[in-house]
């Protein structure tokens, strides 16, 4: 049975990705995990602790989010699609991601390209491009529909 890894960001894009990764795994009689990273704030001054603190709290509400939306999630997946694995982790995205494609191991990885410009992932970066880079399983990225695109 094949594993594949699909990674959301509840952005825009994630109805998507969602939509294209339970094709893949339907289509290959795959199993599903369904992963979502939070990546802390940047925290500039480790010897400050009230900004630890405020780091440490924006975390936390941040993860207490994501679980309640990654609980609907699994519910609304159980029934289109049936049994996944739904995870979320904290740290550095590409990190996480191919840390955790490793671990499973992930036949494939599926992810969203926002379609940012070459600007913005220039001095931002692109999730996706790092885990094209660092992957060593096949990894499918979605783009926007052209809706989303002209948004």
């Amino acid at each position: 049975m094949k594993t594949i890894l699909v990674t959301i960001d509840f952005s825009d894009v994630t109805a998507r990705v969602l939509e294209k990764a339970t094709e893949l795994a339907q289509a290959l009689d795959g199993r599903l995990v369904v992963l979502h990273v939070i990546q802390p704030p940047v925290n500039l001054s480790a010897s400050d602790p009230i900004l630890v603190e405020n780091t440490a709290r924006i975390t936390a509400a941040a993860e207490k989010a994501a679980d309640k939306l990654l609980e609907r999630l699994e519910k609304g997946l159980l029934l289109e699609f049936g049994p996944v694995v739904v995870r979320r982790v904290t740290g550095a995205p590409v990190t996480r991601i191919i840390e955790e494609a490793e671990a499973l191991p992930a036949d494939y990885i599926v992810l969203g390209s926002h379609g940012h410009t070459a600007i913005y992932d220039l001095l931002v970066g692109s999730t996706a491009h790092g885990v094209l880079k660092k992957s060593s399983c096949p990894v499918i990225i979605v783009p926007p529909s052209a809706d989303q695109r002209a948004a």
